[in-house]
């Protein structure tokens, strides 16, 4: 199963990747996509080489 690509969110939580001292909390209501988008950033971060570690 493929995510969609909610370019307008990670657009805001791309400038965060690399700050490893900040905690970005996302918020919304049951089933709106969070986790979705996490996934989306994690798969971003391991294209980057990024190790799963």
């Amino acid at each position: 199963m493929s995510t969609y690509r909610r370019e307008h969110y990670l657009a805001k939580l791309r400038p965060f990747y690399n700050d490893s001292g900040l905690i970005k909390v996302i918020t919304g209501i049951r089933r709106c996509g969070k986790s979705s988008l996490l996934i989306t950033v994690l798969n971003e971060l391991f294209e980057q080489g990024i190790p799963e570690t």
